[in-house]
């Protein structure tokens, strides 16, 4: 009966829920339906709380269009859709009177307009980030020559040979640091451009993870093997997803799994350019989750959630990630953690059938 009586609902492209006075679902248009990958016979008759039961602000959203019979927008409510997929949405509530019916909702997905959003949020990040690095490896990198310096000279004029073993020190770990700030604080080159098979780099990041880690990590592949290369830098990407991964593997304290995944993405805008295709890598653990502290924070540097961490390894991931034209997202809550990196094929020839 709701059907007929709203009939023109079900050529809109607006997801709409239509909800009784008792604010159990009456009826979902194909759009919502398609929007949150639900069945209208399986949710007709719920409590709307029922189906979105981890969005706060939609209830409220709901009490305040009741509250002041009129309409009310919620422009960024986060909702989880079958899959355990996260969904940004808007959404409008109308009071009406129409029958058995109070309340409509119209929903609008807002998803890429926040990643447009966040990208651009990064590449200000990025430059931020570029210019601290550059102006703390200059504090660093002068002290550290004079300090080898004065070593060196102090050690010609010691009137012992044994004493010069303490002057070695010195410079030995003024060298130490001198290389780990250079390898830390800025790539040291430009991509190397190749025909790269992102599943060779994702084995030698295997590789090397089991070979340092405890046998309680276990690191499960799901690759889509048919993927073509793509043109990169394979040790800068060996590199960043490296850092990852060892991240993953330190957050877990030495039991948990790792699954490294691989598929294509279709029709993706990344650092505002349209892209065709691009390889979606995901870095997936089972830890304990970015703790919320940093949550918005974990590419920046010099930002860690462990102790004796030193806040660059994501950072750098970050930067090598973005010399490719690719960008790198996380989802994380206690349990899951998701890392996603898009890099774009800009190669036709070898393009994903």
């Amino acid at each position: 009966m709701t059907t007929q009586l709203f009939a023109g609902l079900e050529h809109l492209t607006t997801a709409v829920i239509l909800l009784d006075q008792n604010l159990r679902v009456a009826y979902l248009n194909p759009s919502a339906e398609n929007l949150f990958k639900l069945s209208r016979k399986h949710v007709a008759g719920m409590p709307l709380q029922q189906v979105f039961g981890d969005a706060e602000s939609l209830p409220r959203a709901v009490e305040s269009a009741l509250l002041n019979q009129a309409c009310f927008t919620e422009h960024e409510i986060l909702l989880t859709v079958p899959g355990n997929h996260s969904l940004s949405v808007s959404c409008t509530v109308t009071p009406v009177n129409i029958g058995s019916i109070s309340l409509i909702l119209e929903f609008h997905q807002i998803d890429k307009q926040l990643k447009i959003a966040r990208e651009e949020r990064m590449q200000v990040q990025q430059q931020a980030n570029r210019e601290l690095l550059r102006n703390l490896a200059h504090e660093i990198k002068n002290p550290l020559g004079g300090l080898r310096g004065a070593a060196q000279l102090l050690e010609h004029e010691l009137p012992r040979t044994g004493l010069r073993e303490y002057t070695q020190v010195i410079i030995q770990e003024a060298d130490r640091l001198q290389k780990l700030m250079d390898r830390l604080l800025t790539p040291s080159h430009l991509p190397h451009l190749r025909a790269t098979n992102i599943h060779e780099v994702l084995e030698r990041v295997r590789s090397l993870t089991l070979a340092e880690t405890p046998k309680g990590i276990t690191i499960r592949r799901d690759y889509d093997t048919s993927l073509p290369d793509l043109v990169a830098d394979p040790e800068q990407l060996i590199q960043a997803v490296l850092n990852i991964v060892r991240n993953a593997v330190q957050s877990m304290q030495g039991k948990g799994e790792i699954i490294l995944r691989t598929r294509i993405a279709r029709q993706v805008t990344l650092v505002k350019k349209r892209y065709r295709q691009a390889i979606q890598v995901q870095i997936i653990d089972n830890g304990p989750g970015v703790p919320d502290a940093i949550r918005e924070k974990i590419f920046y540097p010099l930002v860690s959630g462990r102790e004796g961490g030193s806040g660059m390894g994501l950072t750098l991931a970050q930067t090598l990630i973005n010399q490719h034209q690719g960008t790198i997202e996380c989802d994380s809550r206690p349990g899951h953690t998701c890392f996603t990196l898009l890099l774009p094929l800009t190669n036709t020839e070898g393009a994903y059938k």
